[in-house]
């Protein structure tokens, strides 16, 4: 049982709804109550028949869920009774072995809060000693200072005594309890299908009985000043009812206050509701409360971005490995070793998140000394360059040296050697480092679509410690999928404008403009003096092996066979596709790729990567969204607003709170008339 008290009024309330009519019921799944109820056999059916059928749907043997039931009595202060099972010793048959320690745990979860009173019933048949319950309720309530002991069946006890002291040692519970705890011994008549009149009646006889028992029947009589008192149901109920009474006038004042303090906060929440109500038919409100919703989101990415730890990044952030899972790109195009970048275990999100990317594509972009092009592309660049320094010189030492056919090559090609060289170094760098640098520009507009949902976090951490000042636009989904699909789209075109500037600034690297014996070193200013005279020097040399071989006009060397010049270019191809391929490749990347690649990477998609993400970002973001949102027709702007379950739910609400406000107000009548 417990008394009225401010730490459980919203429970009380919730259990004293309805009781201008007795023995209502509630269902277990519902806040109505059913039709009253006044015969005790019904209501004893009734709980019977609910506690099997929802035993059985839950395939338990107890359950916390309680049956709710109310009951109004003409001189009794309103209060809660919670009857929990009785203890088992082991689980019956069908039952769970589980079983006791469920009800133990149940029963102490019930009478652990420290307002609430604890009637212990007993049977007389139990000895103290063989009380199983007292231990736990020990746990519960150390001091006996708020249980109540009840003895029931003391008649059945009373054969037993014949002397004074065995009375007396009995009822004073064999000093287990120490002298401010005294239990209660009661005694009921077996026959319980009477009318409530003739049942008291019988009470009173047999507590008139019980009396006269202990005086006449046994030696001595007993300590009738010391625990007259506490014997008979009709000692019980005084006590109860004094001590319920005591507590619910010591209670009385706190709890009128919290009365008026939640009546007070039902009128406020019911003045938002009505204002709720209108303004979602209002346009110049809903516009205002949308700026607002949207700037503050806005707000929030910007904080994230430039670097911030709400919400926890050890909740919200992701590694690189989970940052590749969930954006669906787990690799970079090419590349068959992990790549690892600085930071890849710690869980970033933000500006961190987007300069580990940055490191990562550095890492990946040089992960190879140089890329391997298919030999047919690298057949068809070099031979057609081969050609301009004589195919007839070519062809006659090729068809003399397999061994040494590159050196061949490349020394009757003159100019047209380096040339090649270079034109395998651009496809090689067109080839590998496009698909990196597009990967690169994808994964960088994942991070920054992530901050819309960590915003969105950010944003309910912080209206969380302002209820009172956050609007609360949730319920409005087209709404809010609107600021989501135009923020996706505006990322996406960054993603898109980005990935056409580095590529710009592929092509301007790999132009053939900048090819050439020497040409390209020189463009880029990034080989000293030493090594340019080294290129020129080599190629001197190239071209005077080529006058010693050629020794004067070329001529073309034909193979006398069936197919004539069809032999000639099948062999010569046949040697390329050999040790010459590997060969040529490697002094492509050691040379040409490896320039390309610095002046490329360090000097060029850096710069880039913040020019067409992070700045235009930070310039476009609001414009971008706000354009999308409200630079449309108020028709329009609606059609986000119109939710029919949305007004719906606020005006179930609503109604909720106004069925809430006319019982706390009937409480509140209800303490404030005695006092």
């Amino acid at each position: 049982m417990e008394s009225i008290n401010e730490y459980e009024l919203d429970q009380l309330l919730f259990y004293i709804r309805g009781l201008c009519l007795p023995g209502y019921s509630q269902e277990e799944d519902s806040e109505e109550y059913g039709s009253p109820m006044v015969l005790g056999t019904d209501i004893a059916a009734l709980i019977k028949q609910r506690t099997e059928s929802h035993l059985e749907k839950i395939q338990a043997a107890v359950s916390s869920k309680p049956i709710v039931m109310r009951a109004e009595y003409a001189h009794c202060p309103n209060f809660t009774i919670i009857d929990t099972p009785g203890f088992k010793m082991e689980a019956t048959r069908g039952e769970p072995k589980n079983t006791p320690d469920e009800i133990r745990s149940m029963v102490k979860t019930f009478a652990t809060p420290p307002h609430r009173l604890i009637l212990f019933l007993q049977q007389s048949s139990v000895e103290w000693c063989s009380s199983l319950w007292l231990n736990t309720l020990r746990e519960i309530d150390p001091t006996f200072s708020r249980t109540i002991i009840v003895i029931s069946k003391f008649d059945n006890r009373l054969k037993e005594f014949k002397m004074r002291w065995e009375v007396d040692t009995f009822l004073g519970a064999r000093g287990r309890f120490g002298d401010n705890t005294r239990p209660f011994f009661v005694a009921l008549p077996n026959d319980c299908g009477t009318s409530n009149e003739d049942f008291r009646r019988q009470i009173c006889e047999l507590e008139n009985r019980v009396l006269r028992q202990l005086q006449d029947d046994v030696k001595g009589g007993f300590d009738e000043e010391k625990y007259g008192s506490y014997i008979g149901f009709s000692r019980l109920k005084e006590y109860l009812e004094s001590e319920l009474h005591n507590r619910y006038k010591a209670a009385a004042p706190a709890t009128l206050a919290l009365l008026q303090q939640r009546c007070g906060e039902i009128g406020v929440d019911l003045t938002r509701l009505d204002m709720k109500l209108t303004a979602m038919s209002d346009v110049s409100r809903l516009k205002r409360l949308a700026v607002f919703h949207v700037g503050s989101i806005c707000n929030h990415m910007l904080a994230l971005l430039d670097g911030t730890n709400d919400p926890d990044p050890g909740q919200f952030g992701i590694t690189t490995e989970d940052e590749q899972v969930q954006s669906g790109i787990h690799s970079w195009p090419g590349i068959d070793i992990p790549i690892k970048p600085t930071n890849s275990d710690l869980k970033l999100y933000g500006g961190a998140a987007f300069d580990r990317v940055v490191d990562e594509f550095f890492q990946a972009a040089y992960s190879k000394e140089h890329p391997q092009l298919p030999k047919d592309k690298v057949a068809n660049i070099l031979l057609a360059h081969a050609k301009r320094g004589g195919s007839s010189a070519i062809a006659r030492e090729a068809a003399q040296s397999k061994d040494n056919v590159g050196n061949i090559l490349l020394a009757h090609a003159g100019r047209g050697g380096s040339e090649a060289a270079a034109a395998i170094a651009r496809e090689a760098a067109q080839s590998w480092l496009s698909p990196l640098l597009d990967t690169a520009c994808d994964r960088l507009a994942f991070v920054l679509q992530n901050l819309f949902e960590l915003a969105l976090v950010r944003k309910q951490n912080r209206d969380s410690k302002y209820p009172d000042i956050a609007e609360d636009m949730g319920g409005y989904i087209r709404f809010q999928a609107a600021i989501r699909c135009s923020y996706c789209k505006f990322v996406n075109e960054l993603s898109r404008q980005c990935k056409n500037k580095v590529q710009g600034h592929l092509d301007t690297v790999t132009s053939p403009c900048l090819s050439g014996a020497g040409t390209l070193a020189d463009s880029f200013d990034l080989s000293d003096s030493e090594k340019r005279q080294d290129q020129q020097s080599t190629s001197l040399k190239d071209q005077d092996l080529s006058s010693h071989v050629h020794g004067g006009k070329h001529k073309d060397i034909v193979i006398t066979n069936a197919h004539g010049r069809m032999e000639k270019r099948a062999r010569i191809a046949y040697e390329i596709s050999g040790p010459l391929y590997s060969t040529i490749c490697k002094m492509c990347g050691d040379s040409f790729f490896a320039i390309m690649r610095k002046v490329l990477i360090e000097n060029n998609v850096h710069s880039a990567f913040e020019s067409g993400f992070i700045t235009p970002w930070r310039r476009g973001l609001f414009m971008a969204i706000f354009l999308d949102l409200f630079a449309v027709s108020d028709e329009k702007f609606m059609d986000m607003f119109d939710v029919p379950s949305g007004v719906d739910a606020v005006r179930n609400e609503r109604h909720s709170l106004l069925e809430r406000q006319k019982i706390l107000v009937s409480c509140l009548k209800e303490f404030t008339d005695p006092y």
